[in-house]
């Protein structure tokens, strides 16, 4: 397995005054998707002059109680990443489901001290 990439990610209920904040820091919105899975997720790419990557998401069908920080880490192969994750104690936020685009496959991980992974493949 490969990582492909790895950065910060906000998962909001109200990704817009996050949004403008990160553009305040020198951020710029790279790409932006709406409607993901079941979820009905909003994904914002955001990147700033020194390469720098973050991603805000916003699950419209969760009513979240506050904001939560995740690592983004994109792999080249979900079910090694998945399974590695699951034997060291990590749990499926959506309990066994994972989320599918068509172009891609994730889930958002919870380690038991607490962290949180979104974990991506995206297919080719």
């Amino acid at each position: 397995m490969k990582i492909t990439t790895f950065n910060p990610q906000i998962i909001t209920g109200n990704a817009e005054p996050l949004v403008q904040l990160f553009e305040e820091l020198g951020f710029q919105k790279r790409h932006n998707q709406e409607g993901i899975g079941d979820l009905d997720v909003t994904g914002i790419r955001m990147k700033d002059e020194n390469g720098f990557y973050l991603d805000i998401s916003q699950p419209d069908s969760l009513k979240l109680p506050n904001d939560l920080v995740a690592i983004r880490m994109n792999v080249d192969n979900f079910d090694e990443a998945y399974q590695l994750l699951t034997k060291h104690g990590f749990k499926n936020f959506y309990g066994e489901q994972t989320v599918s685009t068509g172009t891609s496959k994730s889930a958002v991980l919870i380690s038991p001290s607490g962290f949180t992974i979104n974990l991506i493949e995206h297919l080719k």
